[in-house]
């Protein structure tokens, strides 16, 4: 990497922004060139995420495959003409242009004298030096007046759900996703005072506390106006604190989001959302941070299917957190477990949960407060009992109907979540309409404002493992009517 030139790091951000909103490779390429402080060349090859072999090697196999004679090219070659110490011969610039699909002008290898300009194309901002800059269309809208409307849009929603309760709409879900992708580009950017800042921290932790008890469709658009907040300090460069600061509170605020979407069933955007906080936590560079993120995340493929990704999660926090005890080794212990008990690796998953345990145990006292992304005591009752259920042992817990573990407490969501283990653990020992009482027991315990897909296809799954034979059991066909009958929170909805 040349003095003065951003590292990898940043063209991967770029590259990430790019498949999200769909960009051409040019217009990735401007992007990187803009921003990393490197040759168009250059800018071309790490658009596409190539190592300077990995380039020389598809400019060899181009030359094979089209029958255009020896590239004459090397790692060391191609470094000199990125880094503008050398020209390459006619020739070479032709097979570069093949390569890269551009021409030597685009290459930075040809001067452009038209007087027309790239009419529709994509444009870089070029802004004044230490800021990024960013490739946009002409016809694109002003930023502001997006902003202004969208927070209109959200502010309108959380106002009509007083009275008509939570909505979700195709147009709603489309301004969540343009807040992360804005955000993600603001990322690859960077004044503000340390009173704004105070209110900020102070704004971040109410949400983690209200969280835990809060319905997901509302919490969701509050979090968006709070990120387009966020996402305004974060336009300028900021001094270092106050940068890390900024992004402590988008990597919180992110993670928020991404978790209530993984509670409404929308899965591609929780993903998102997890790898925007994801940046956020590695631009900080705080490793207890970035293990928690890792940690939150895996609990995304746990509850959709793919329990090996949960793992490899897991033990990736773990590794960040180190030795120190803290909630994200303890939960990326707790959920390890849990997927390996899923996984019916019994072993494998009682080491892993008697080590959260150890973590802690070895942790400071928690106090009263509850707050989202500390591993508690009563988070790792969670995670305990979900194993063991999965362990197949026969685990007595009953929730009261208002106590702190109850559904009407702080958790809402995750005693129900126990309850249809415990359910789909009793189905899978024949015992059916036990089972069965044992989910409708769980649905009509959960809030209204609750009622999400991660929960109510939960049910549908236990259903469909019933036996045909059983299937006309009363129990059964309570829990059928039940499950449809319920009023679930959407992920999607049409537009309006």
């Amino acid at each position: 990497m040349a003095r003065g030139e951003h590292s990898p790091a940043c063209a991967r951000r770029w590259r990430e922004t790019a498949t999200s909103r769909q960009w051409t490779h040019w217009q990735t390429t401007q992007a990187v060139h803009g921003c990393c402080g490197v040759s168009l060349l250059k800018a071309h090859r790490l658009a596409r995420g190539w190592s300077a072999r990995q380039a020389v090697q598809e400019l060899e196999e181009l030359c094979e495959r089209q029958d255009l004679g020896e590239a004459r090219a090397s790692i060391d070659l191609l470094n000199a003409w990125e880094n503008n110490r050398a020209r390459p011969r006619p020739q070479t610039i032709d097979l570069l242009a093949r390569l890269y699909r551009a021409n030597a002008v685009r290459l930075g290898l040809a001067g452009d004298y038209c007087d027309d300009g790239d009419e529709g194309g994509a444009r870089v901002v070029v802004v004044s030096a230490g800021e990024a800059r960013s490739p946009y269309r002409a016809e694109e809208r002003e930023r502001s007046g997006d902003d202004m409307e969208r927070r209109a849009l959200f502010h309108h929603a959380l106002l009509g759900s007083q009275a008509t309760g939570p909505v979700m709409t195709g147009r709603l879900l489309a301004e969540v996703e343009r807040t992360r992708q804005d955000l993600d580009r603001t990322l690859a950017l960077a004044t503000v005072s340390e009173e704004q800042l105070d209110r900020l921290d102070e704004q971040v932790l109410s949400y983690r506390r209200e969280y835990i008890s809060s319905a997901p469709v509302p919490m969701l658009y509050r979090l968006m106006l709070e990120l387009s907040d966020v996402r305004a300090l974060s336009l300028s460069r900021q001094p270092a604190m106050a940068q890390r600061r900024l992004l402590n509170a988008t990597v919180m605020l992110a993670l928020l989001a991404a978790d209530a979407l993984m509670k409404l069933g929308d899965t591609r955007q929780a993903h998102a959302w997890y790898g925007t906080a994801r940046n956020a936590a590695d631009d900080m560079g705080d490793v207890r941070l970035r293990a928690l993120v890792r940690a939150q995340q895996a609990m995304l493929p746990y509850h959709y299917g793919d329990l090996a990704e949960t793992v490899r999660l897991a033990r990736e926090a773990r590794r960040l957190a180190g030795s120190a005890p803290s909630s994200p080794a303890a939960l990326g212990a707790a959920a390890e477990a849990r997927a390996l008990a899923r996984m019916g690796e019994h072993k494998a998953a009682r080491i892993a949960l008697a080590e959260a345990e150890r973590i802690f145990a070895r942790m400071p006292p928690e106090g009263h407060d509850h707050l989202a992304f500390r591993f508690s005591e009563r988070r790792l009752q969670f995670y305990r009992i979900g194993t063991l259920i999965e362990l197949g042992e026969d685990v007595e817990w009953q929730p009261g109907p208002t106590g702190p573990s109850g559904p009407s407490g702080p958790y809402a969501i995750d005693p129900v979540l126990i309850l249809l283990d415990q359910a789909a653990h009793t189905l899978r020992h024949g015992r059916v309409e036990e089972a069965c009482e044992l989910a409708e027991r769980a649905l009509l315990q959960v809030p209204p404002e609750h009622r999400t897909s991660i929960v109510v296809n939960r049910a549908r799954a236990l259903l469909s493992e019933v036996p045909p034979g059983r299937q006309r059991a009363a129990a059964v066909r309570r829990l059928a009517d039940l499950v449809s009958a319920v009023s679930v929170v959407p992920a999607t909805a049409p537009a309006g």
